[in-house]
């Protein structure tokens, strides 16, 4: 079951999501359509590269679509390819995405490998997505990067510096996902998670627990700090995410942007633990850090109150 206190976009309508890495990426994604489908949402799922055809939800035209939304199902929109495949949509139902209230994108290949690398023309991501969910499975963990990691022995990444025969280990993973060479490959402003899978056996939830605390150390994943509710009805997120050049900042989510805190006065290593205020004053969310004389504003259209949840 999909948990949604640590995949809060699935309980807010407008997203695009799009899914990298290996490791369940389809299974992921159809995991979390069925899930916003279930509660009535109009969702849409789509591929940038390639997915398997699910023939009970293909819509292969803009009729066939709609029909599926007044069903209460989600529509798999796609050009149909070899091997029981999809492909990029033609414009005309991609631009149903519009009309959607959840999309989700596969927009990497990996072959079935647990996890990857990317090449120089991956991921394939849209420019209207605003979330980018990097999955990995635990099942590579203990064998040689070449055997579990796609396209490794022919990337040769530098940010890892082992040897392709090497045993992938929990710092290598979690270093694989945080890197903007690995899983933020391309991902710029947009929100990032990474996902770990097949965590089949007790020393894997373990190994996946010590991946989680590595990856927190890069701001990832982007567990929210505060829900902000408006009194129009908004609501914005406070987190911890990791922006262009690796640091650790603090950040709104608003209407699918990400605004971060000025860094200039903030104590390498503490601020994370430093209280915060949050206030709405007349058409601003206004965040205040205590002892470090850092304020973030962010511009918020009629709203006057905010409650930290």
């Amino acid at each position: 079951m999909l948990n949604e206190k640590e995949l809060p976009f699935l309980a807010e309508k407008g997203h695009i999501v799009s899914l990298v890495g290996g490791g369940g990426k389809t299974t992921l994604l159809y995991a979390m359509a069925d899930h916003c489908a279930r509660k009535g949402w109009r969702v849409l799922m789509t591929t940038t590269t390639h997915i398997r055809q699910l023939a009970a939800c293909y819509a292969p035209d803009d009729a066939a679509l709609t029909a599926l939304w007044q069903a209460g199902r989600y529509a798999v929109i796609g050009t149909p390819a070899e091997n029981g495949k999809l492909t990029l949509p033609p414009p005309q139902l991609l631009r149903r995405m519009a009309q959607a209230d959840a999309v989700f994108i596969e927009a990497d290949g990996a072959k079935h490998y647990p996890c990857k690398l990317p090449a120089a023309h991956e991921p394939v991501l849209l420019p209207q997505s605003d979330i980018v969910l990097a999955v990995a499975g635990l099942s590579a963990l203990g064998k040689p990067l070449r055997e579990v990691c796609f396209r490794y022995d022919t990337i040769h990444p530098q940010f890892l510096a082992a040897a392709p025969d090497a045993p992938l280990t929990p710092p290598m993973l979690a270093q694989l996902l945080a890197s903007t060479q690995g899983g933020r490959k391309a991902v710029g402003d947009r929100q990032f998670y990474a996902v770990l899978n097949q965590t089949d056996t007790p020393e894997l939830q373990q190994q996946g627990i010590q991946i989680q605390q590595l990856l927190r150390q890069h701001g990832i994943p982007f567990g929210s700090i505060a829900h902000i509710a408006l009194d129009n009805g908004q609501i914005i997120r406070l987190i911890h995410a990791t922006d262009e050049k690796d640091r650790i900042r603090p950040a709104l989510v608003y209407n699918n942007a990400l605004t971060y805190l000025s860094t200039d006065n903030l104590h390498k290593g503490n601020w994370m633990n430093v209280s915060v205020k949050i206030v709405a004053d007349k058409n601003n969310v206004i965040v205040r850090y205590a002892d470090i004389d850092t304020t973030l504003v962010v511009p918020v259209k009629g709203a006057k109150s905010a409650v930290v949840t």
